[in-house]
């Protein structure tokens, strides 16, 4: 029996996935209010937080831990701040000196936050992609039906987590382009990168898989430095001091009953 169409069905469910995701964007014609706005943005944060630690930073250390025991955390901790440093240098180059006063002009600071959403989650998006490109990769050699049901199952999992990081994006971004048909677009823009990343695994599987924990927590010193800095303080307003705290609250744990159910 050919399994080749397990391989396929994966790649393509965890692209279609996020891309359903960033479609809810076209379910709001109008601009977003504030309150609505704040809420995306911690619900975003939240989601990206549990991300994090529940599908990067946990899976790294514990892949770590063949490969340097006791120090498992060392790639955790370098990664970590290697994704956040990575999203300062290219901010600077994207700004260079002087143009950063003029950000103070809403727009402006909407752009930027929209930029950095959509690198943290693309990135984020290239290790969960390897991840299922190095399931299918061992299933071929193997070759049993078993194998292949199992990494469609890792298949399976990341695509459900995918449908909120997808609406996470395309939802702030649309405060940024003012228009439905662009933060949708950024939205699939960002998802490509994960079935292109599983290909890569696939063929790659053995001499990409020390790499893991690096690439985990690059993506997640990203998302958290991205949530730290952008999408957090934007989940704070006047009228309602709270909102923003409980959406970043549900976030979290919507994400982190997907990451732990279907981990």
């Amino acid at each position: 029996m050919h399994y080749t169409w397990f391989t396929v069905f994966g790649i393509f469910f965890i692209f279609m996935m996020s891309t359903l995701g960033a479609a809810i964007v076209f379910l709001f014609r109008k601009e977003i209010s504030a309150k609505l706005n704040t809420v995306f943005s911690g619900f975003a944060s939240g989601v990206m937080l549990a991300a994090s630690v529940f599908s990067l930073l946990i899976p790294a250390m514990e892949q770590a831990h063949f490969t340097y025991g006791a120090f498992s955390f060392l790639p955790a901790a370098v990664g970590l701040i290697l994704g956040g440093v990575f999203l300062v240098l290219l901010d600077k180059a994207a700004h260079p000196q002087g143009e950063h006063s003029s950000l103070q002009d809403r727009n402006k600071k909407e752009t930027t936050r929209a930029r950095h959403l959509f690198l943290a989650i693309t990135l984020h998006n290239i290790p969960e992609g390897l991840a299922v490109g190095f399931a299918f990769g061992a299933a071929a050699v193997i070759g049993t039906a078993a194998a292949y049901l199992s990494a469609l199952g890792v298949a399976v999992g990341i695509g459900i987590q995918n449908f909120p990081e997808g609406a996470a994006i395309a939802l702030p971004m649309k405060s940024a382009v003012k228009e439905n048909k662009k933060a949708f677009f950024y939205g699939v823009i960002s998802a490509l990168t994960e079935p292109f990343a599983a290909l890569l695994g696939y063929f790659l599987a053995k001499s990409l898989l020390v790499l893991q924990p690096w690439l985990l927590s690059f993506a997640a010193g990203a998302m958290i430095f991205v949530a730290a800095q952008d999408l957090l303080p934007s989940s704070k307003i006047e009228t309602a001091p709270s909102l923003g705290a409980w959406s970043v609250m549900l976030g979290f744990v919507a994400m982190m009953i997907l990451d732990v159910a279907l981990g």
